[in-house]
């Protein structure tokens, strides 16, 4: 079973992807913010994190920098609904910093689950 960590500021949304990724068979923790996600990777050590761009506290560009200094080979989709500039400009950023995949919110079940095992199994 598959270990992720779900990094998320909204705590509705956070709880529904936590509840989705459950009931798909995951082992799944959470974060509200890069700052937590940080102490949570360290405990938990995830096979995959998934998170928001666009946070209070420590934002999701810097925690994807901060998480692969400390775990290179951490596998990372980045998600965003846009905030000020909207998911074009963000979710290719995060990718060039290291996020193996991102997602523009909002998003399907089906595209999530995809999209993770698709990152899961790529080498």
């Amino acid at each position: 079973m598959a270990k992720i960590l779900i990094i998320e500021d909204d705590d509705s949304f956070r709880n529904v992807l936590v509840q989705m990724l459950t009931k798909a068979g995951y082992d799944v923790r959470q974060a509200g913010d890069g700052n937590q996600a940080l102490e949570v990777c360290a405990q938990f050590e995830p096979d995959l994190v998934l998170t928001d761009i666009i946070m209070p506290d420590k934002e999701g560009l810097e925690t994807i920098q901060e998480l692969l200094q400390i775990c290179p080979d951490l596998k990372i989709i980045a998600m965003s609904g846009g905030g000020k500039f909207g998911p074009d400009s963000y979710l290719p950023l995060a990718q060039k910093l290291g996020a193996k995949a991102s997602l523009q919110k909002p998003f399907m079940r089906e595209e999530l689950i995809n999209t993770i095992n698709r990152v899961l199994q790529d080498n």
